[in-house]
């Protein structure tokens, strides 16, 4: 298995289950990273970030420096 391997389904944020929004669906991969595609084209290209990446975009969104 390689780091980058795709090991969950695609889930789309939980806010925009249902309707007619369009967004990003995130899958976990091997090594405890995350897979990040555009849910208009799942078989459009993807994006591959490393834990490390992830937890500090994820502390980065927690902290609001995103804006709203």
């Amino acid at each position: 298995m390689k780091n980058q391997d795709i090991v969950t389904a695609f889930k789309k944020a939980s806010a925009s289950q249902g309707g007619t929004q369009e967004c990003v669906e995130v899958a976990h991969t091997a090594d405890g990273g995350r897979a990040i595609r555009d849910s208009k084209d799942p078989h459009g290209p993807v994006l591959f970030f490393a834990p490390t990446e992830w937890n500090a975009f994820s502390a980065s969104v927690n902290d609001g420096e995103f804006g709203d």
